[in-house]
């Protein structure tokens, strides 16, 4: 298509979108397969399309692009390329015909051929400066300030700053689910001199989300956003990498409040993953779309009519004064399933106990999933993304060491198993089909392959996400600015090679990447990789504190970077009563950062020289100066919590 563009002189129309993605589906039926819009489209111009999950590397350029250019962003990206790739005009959603205040599709494809035939060089000139500004946006200034616990309290508390204190969540509508700043913050607040009210923003937050509709209460699992404040109703579609983060936030939540309701979230979460998102190979698919039938949001809403009929008058009428279904719906003259009220209000209202409410909810979601199954299914993306399935293991495998369950592990050996055949003899990865794996995939799979590590105790992750790090090091660094580029050294060539900084919706390659570098700077006693991950943060760092929301993920390794990592060693065979009961102990407590060996074939890695394998025990150590050792899994617990 480019040399196309090339050799006929035409503009490039670039399409980027996504399969889960409501808008690009209503611009492809109402443009692209329009007859008279497609011939002009064909005649004047070479239309590429792009989905953004397979290509974030183009994505971002040309986000970065309509955002200068429009000032706003979104799906449908509408781009207007030279043939050399340089943007000169951008957009995002265009309908067939002017529509309230916005040019139809035809009129803008008549605006751009007009200036790309006959004002070449201002084209030309605008294409020039995006290009230059584009390249510019990654070169920051290293920082010296230091990175302490005193600038992460700063951080915490600018961020604190927007908490909406009735909702839970941050800013007015639309709510995205903010992850990995909630667990940063839950970082801060486990520190003793931190404010009260972090641990309240936190523990609110987690509640309401997972009270509101935008989490699916009958299947579990979280839709992409809520585009109300009080998470009630959703942006439909679910996205694998959202419920990996909350999956692992809500597991590490339990662990730090004991609360069971965010321990079923994040099994509820998990089970959907199994159920609905999981290939026979063991990967993770991507996506589920938001329409069936042509409706958004069809297949998650019901009427109060029919749920009555599924579940009996009186278990009914219980059910749906906890959902907030009722005759004139919460949307739409529907209902999304959302809990308003505390459950233990509502069954005082209803006079009955709260395990009674419990139980019926728990057997009335049962049912409503079963005649949910028989409806016209969501259209799902299974496309595999590397990635993607990283950050999935690296929740399955959190969850297997804090709830100690095996079903975990074995799905985590099945997903590990599956990345690594998309390494190749040159420990070169694939990111999908036979598209070169990004920054975001070596790192999303050395990150998640280290954390099967401890879950499975398999000595082979921990070497392939050891040698994926080092992939890292030597084709993706910035050597003149600090951290890692999107692209690697040999990636084809693109009009600028981008450097994703911020944690959105997905956390950056560099975050990931300085995670895993941390761990393994433990696991290996490898300096280089401390050093490294050290010097990314302070090319980071000025951007994270004027804009902390925007570096979530970045702030917890920072975290991690400023305080003391537990390092805990199980010795003696992992299969054995004594060896599980220590591990359990160690993983159902909140340790916010650590570093966990047992096994076999780990003798040389340094926390366990000079460990006897014949008897187990456990070892709690920070900087490899170790405690005495314990084979008492409350004396390990009460080790763990010293400072």
């Amino acid at each position: 298509a480019l040399a196309k563009a090339r050799a006929e002189d035409r503009p490039i129309f670039l399409s980027i979108g996504y399969s889960a993605c409501h808008w690009c589906h209503v611009m492809e039926r109402e443009s692209f397969e329009n007859e008279e819009i497609a011939k002009v489209l064909n005649r004047d111009f070479v239309s590429i399309k792009v989905d953004r999950e397979e290509r974030p590397d183009i994505d971002s350029i040309y986000m970065q692009a309509v955002q200068m250019m429009t000032g706003h962003g979104g799906w449908p990206m509408s781009m207007f390329l030279t043939p050399d790739g340089k943007p000169f005009h951008a957009g995002t959603y265009f309908p067939p015909t002017d529509r309230q205040g916005m040019p139809g599709f035809p009129r803008v494809l008549r605006h751009v051929i007009d200036a790309y035939r006959n004002r070449r060089e201002e084209v030309e000139e605008a294409g020039n400066d995006v290009r230059q500004a584009i390249g510019e946006s990654g070169r920051l200034p290293q920082s010296d300030r230091p990175m302490g616990h005193d600038a992460l309290n700063k951080a915490a508390a600018r961020i604190a700053q927007g908490y909406d204190a009735i909702h839970g969540g941050f800013g007015n509508a639309p709510k995205f689910p903010p992850s990995m700043t909630l667990d940063f913050l839950m970082q801060v607040a486990d520190r003793s001199e931190a404010p009260a009210s972090l641990r309240q923003i936190v523990t609110h937050t987690l509640t309401k989300m997972a009270r509101g509709g935008m989490y699916d209460q009958v299947g579990g699992g979280f839709h992409r956003y809520s585009t109300d404040a009080q998470w009630l109703v959703p942006h439909f579609e679910k996205m694998l990498y959202d419920n990996a983060l909350l999956a692992r936030l809500y597991t590490r939540a339990w662990q730090w409040t004991k609360d069971p309701y965010f321990a079923r979230v994040a099994n509820d979460i998990l089970g959907w993953v199994t159920r609905e998102m999981t290939s026979p190979e063991g990967a993770f698919y991507s996506t589920l779309d938001a329409d069936s039938e042509g409706v958004e949001g069809k297949f998650y809403v019901w009427d109060k009519k029919e749920v009555t009929e599924i579940l009996g008058p009186e278990e009914g009428r219980i059910f749906c004064a906890l959902y907030d279904i009722t005759e004139h719906g919460n949307w739409e003259h529907t209902s999304i399933l959302n809990m308003p009220r505390d459950p233990e209000s509502v069954a005082a209202d209803l006079g009955i106990a709260p395990l009674q409410l419990e139980d019926v909810a728990a057997r009335g979601r049962c049912k409503l999933y079963g005649v949910r199954a028989k409806r016209v299914w969501p259209a799902r993306d299974e496309k595999i993304l590397a990635g993607w399935n990283g950050w999935m293991l690296a929740a399955f495998a959190e969850a297997a060491v804090a709830f100690d369950r095996d079903e975990y592990r074995q799905i985590c050996r099945a997903n590990a198993d599956f990345l690594l055949r998309r390494m190749d003899s040159s420990a070169h990865l694939t990111r999908h089909a036979k598209i070169p794996g990004l920054l975001e995939d070596y790192s999303g799979v050395a990150w998640g392959l280290l954390l099967a590590f401890e879950a499975t105790h398999e000595r082979r992750y921990l070497d392939a996400a050891k040698t994926l790090a080092e992939q890292i090091l030597t084709r993706f660094a910035d050597e003149t600015n600090g951290g890692f580029f999107d692209t690697p050294i040999d990636h084809e060539e693109l009009i600028t090679r981008p450097k994703d900084l911020f944690d959105n919706a997905t956390p950056s390659g560099n975050s990931v990447t300085c995670e895993a570098l941390l761990r393994l700077a433990i696991l290996f006693a490898e300096e280089r990789y401390a050093n490294a991950a050290t010097e990314t943060l302070r090319s980071v760092w000025p951007l994270a504190e004027r804009y902390p929301s925007g570096f979530g993920f970045m702030l917890t390794v920072a975290e991690w970077r400023a305080g003391q990592p537990k390092e805990i060693v199980i010795t003696g065979p992992v299969t054995g009563d004594s060896f599980r009961a220590l591990r359990k102990a160690a993983g159902e407590l909140y340790v916010k950062h650590r570093v966990l060996v047992a096994g076999e074939h780990v003798d040389d890695l340094p926390l366990m020289q000079g460990r006897a394998q014949s008897q187990t025990v456990a070892y709690v150590c920070q900087a490899y100066t170790c405690l005495e050792p314990t084979s008492d899994p409350e004396r390990l617990k009460a080790l763990l919590q010293t400072v």
